[in-house]
């Protein structure tokens, strides 16, 4: 045994004291946290910063709070049953409604491909004046780099992409400082619910939807399966609860991003007057109001989350396939399939942000269709046995299910009612 299995052995045993025993958990949280700080987020944030200013900060918290319960749910899973979700869904469901499943989550892929990759493209222009189709390939290239790196293991996948991550808060934490927001304001938005017409409701709906990702649901649940296998049911909860750590140090890192996300467009955008919906807008304007060194870390900071999000989806799309129906193909022919759509998108110029929010309403209808089986799955004692959601568990889950999915029916229909 390796001395990595030999510390994650002690470590769900309970030898391993401090710091070291939690060190060997750390790390799905980040990869699937990765989700939820990408282009869409960034394109979303920024138009709801400029259109309102600090008013929907609140809406990133509660959404927050409502990732961290369903991510949880989803590392539950993958630790008490050694399995997937869509593997469990596979063995629990009828093998039609499993093939469905699997063209609804391979639909999923495709949009959150779409959107990381434009949004690496996005950065790669706004930072060396490339133009987007060259930049594209550029950003292809790199997405099969860091695909490469899970040849070498997970540590090293994590690391890079923890990397990334880390440049991203940097950029945004850095931008936050240069916006100097009204504080007083800042805090009325975390505490005070509200809205101010059905555009803002709109709005409140697109950072929902940018927050909770079928495929992060997807994905953590992998990422916790086989990484330390609990022998009984005490090691397993034990597991559990320093994976739970893991959780809320990504979650919370990532909703701190967000809301600086929010919180630099109003401090700049709102209060200055300008509704800002594209970011090149964005970018140019960082540029203007605070000076080259805000533009550029914008735009570092949408090139990192857009490269490691895509090596993110190419890996959910992955699981996806396996998992339901027992097939898999290389990760490279994968992540060369993937990068046609983005490509075709920008060849024939669609404008990049209209394309990340059609990459948000394709993901609208993935939502319900990962959150409704994880949570009856994780509510049945027969499949994950002492981990199985308690009864408050459960009405909490249901209640943010529905909420999640009424909210997102709403952006459906008012979004198709527009055009």
């Amino acid at each position: 045994m390796s001395d990595l299995s030999n510390t994650q052995v002690m470590s769900s045993t309970g030898r391993v004291k401090g710091i070291r025993n939690l060190l060997p958990f750390l790390g799905p949280a980040f990869i699937a946290g990765v989700a939820y700080i990408d282009p869409g987020n960034i394109a979303t944030n920024i138009a709801s910063g400029s259109q309102y200013g600090y008013m929907l900060l609140w809406v990133v918290l509660v959404s927050n709070v409502m990732a961290i319960l369903i991510q949880v749910l989803s590392a539950k899973l993958g630790i008490a049953t050694g399995k997937n979700l869509p593997e469990v869904a596979r063995e629990n469901l009828p093998k039609s409604v499993s093939f469905g499943l699997w063209i609804q989550g391979e639909l999923v892929v495709m949009a959150t491909d779409l959107a990381e990759f434009i949004g690496a493209a996005l950065g790669l222009y706004l930072l060396f004046g490339i133009p987007l189709l060259p930049a594209a390939l550029i950003a292809a290239v790199g997405s099969f780099a860091i695909l490469e790196l899970q040849r070498r293991g997970f540590r090293p996948l994590e690391a890079v992409i923890a990397a990334m991550v880390f440049i991203v808060v940097i950029a945004f934490i850095v931008q936050v400082i240069f916006a100097q927001p009204n504080y007083s304001e800042v805090l009325q938005g975390f505490i005070t619910p509200q809205f101010k017409g059905t555009d803002s409701v709109m709005m409140a709906a697109g950072i929902l939807g940018a927050t909770v990702m079928p495929h992060a649901i997807y994905l953590h649940s992998a990422l916790t399966q086989k990484r330390i296998v609990g022998r009984n049911e005490a090691e397993r909860k034990r597991i559990f609860r320093f994976e739970f750590i893991d959780i809320l140090i990504a979650m919370s890192i990532a909703g701190i991003v967000n809301a600086s996300m929010l919180i630099v467009a109003a401090a700049l955008f709102h209060k200055n007057g300008l509704n800002v919906q594209d970011l090149d807008v964005a970018y140019q304007q960082f540029g203007e109001i605070t000076g080259t060194v805000s533009a550029l870390l914008f735009g570092i900071g949408l090139l990192s989350s857009g490269l490691a999000s895509s090596a993110v989806g190419t890996m959910s799309g992955d699981i996806i396939m396996q998992g339901f129906i027992r097939r898999r193909i290389s990760l490279y022919l994968r992540r060369a399939i993937t990068v046609i759509p983005p490509i075709l998108f920008i060849a024939i110029g669609v404008n990049p942000t209209a394309a990340l929010v059609i990459s948000q309403i394709i993901l609208s209808f993935g939502i319900p269709f990962a959150l409704i089986p994880l949570i009856v799955f994780t509510s049945c004692k027969r499949i994950m046995g002492d981990l199985a959601n308690r009864r408050f568990t459960n009405i909490l889950a249901v209640g943010i299910a529905m909420i999640i999915i009424s909210l997102n029916v709403f952006l459906l229909v008012q979004t198709f009612s527009s055009i």
